[in-house]
């Protein structure tokens, strides 16, 4: 009995020995927060709940199995992770599924895939292991590969036309340039010139792009078409007061006003119920989960480690950025999903390879020679 007991003890030991556990708790916490509110969103069925539940355990399954794999071979798999996202994005663009009016979605027989969530990990394990390769002769030209190999696969995405994902990808690409000592000068200079080309961007955009950014501007113009879902979430949001309507007691929810619910807008069916001071627990919550992620960042004994792991954190924020600003009001409606509670399988998967790799840059990092 002795010996069975040791074992199950060092079995048990094995199996949690990358787990991170501040980074699993404040993930949890967030994750039971959004199972709640999926659960109010859709209340009159609670199919979509379960499957939310269901899609929670794959994906910390994927972060566990994730999380055992060294940093330095997480590193091999940047190359062929990149190319094969790019030939599916290409393959998308060539052949893909049309749904809405976007062409997102690759048939492989028996199921669909979304290419372009790979490439939310795929561009910064790439980047991040473009300039480890390069740190020791990092000059100005490399900068501008590796501008390229984020421009690729951003313009293929954008062009589906998805531009929130586009965005997110754009944004981990560039957190990784960013962190590997992008001049100042040369970011100041972008701006300008992404202020300059304004007027050609915007013709570039989609008709329906152009019409969220307009109604942005002033929801009240197309109340009952694309202004209704910013109208709708706003009066939600301000409805719920300091303290909220209570659990299971939104009234802009349970009469079916808010659109997306379960999915993009369901910070607004959070803020309906829990008010103020549920949004600043909320706030709260993923303050400690970026300051978690960083933390891990600036402990990461190489390059690519702490490239990679900041690139991952700052993607989790600018995750909830977008999400919070455009169900606020503040941001165009691009379909972007509050991290972690928003239903959905595919990008909880996503967001859990990301916490995987975290975990594992940090559990690690005493292993990886300086």
């Amino acid at each position: 009995m002795m010996d069975i007991a040791g074992t199950l003890r060092r079995a048990w030991a094995n199996a949690i020995a990358h787990i991170d556990f501040p980074l699993l708790l404040i993930t949890a916490a967030i994750m039971a927060v959004g199972l709640g509110t999926v659960y109010s969103a859709t209340y009159d069925s609670t199919h979509r709940m379960m499957s939310q539940a269901a899609n929670m355990g794959i994906a910390m399954v994927v972060m566990w199995v994730i999380s055992r794999i060294p940093p330095q071979k997480l590193m091999s798999f940047a190359i062929p992770l990149y190319i094969v996202g790019i030939i599916l994005l290409i393959a998308v663009f060539l052949f893909g599924i049309k749904v809405n009016g976007a062409r997102r979605w690759l048939s492989i027989g028996f199921t669909r895939v979304q290419p372009s969530e790979i490439m939310k990990i795929a561009m910064p394990l790439m980047l991040a292991w473009y300039f480890h390769k390069y740190e020791a002769t990092l000059k100005l030209k490399h900068y501008g590969i590796a501008a390229l190999l984020l421009l690729v696969p951003f313009g293929l995405v954008a062009k589906q036309p998805d531009l929130g994902t586009a965005l997110l990808i754009g944004a981990a690409g560039f957190y990784v340039i960013f962190f590997a000592g992008l001049p100042w000068k040369i970011i100041v200079g972008l701006i300008a010139a992404a202020g300059a080309a304004a007027p050609v961007l915007w013709n570039m955009l989609h008709d329906y792009q152009q019409k969220r950014i307009l109604t942005l501007i002033d929801p009240t113009t197309d109340p009952l078409g694309s202004g209704y879902h910013i109208i709708q979430a706003t009066i939600a949001i301000g409805s719920g007061g300091a303290f909220g309507k209570g659990f299971l007691n939104g009234t802009q929810t349970h009469l079916e006003f808010i659109p997306e619910k379960h999915t993009d807008f369901i910070f607004a069916v959070y803020s309906e119920e829990w008010g103020l001071l549920g949004n600043a627990t909320l706030l709260f919550l993923y303050t400690l989960l970026i300051g978690r992620g960083l933390m891990i960042a600036s402990a990461a004994p190489t390059t690519f480690s702490r490239l990679l792991a900041g690139a991952i954190t700052l993607g989790f924020f600018t995750y909830a950025f977008i999400n919070m600003g455009m169900v606020s009001g503040i941001l165009p409606v691009v379909g972007v999903p509050l991290p972690f509670m928003s239903y959905g399988g595919t990008a909880l998967v996503t967001l859990f390879l990301g916490i995987g790799i975290l975990m594992s840059i940090h559990t690690h990092r005493m292993l990886v020679k300086k």
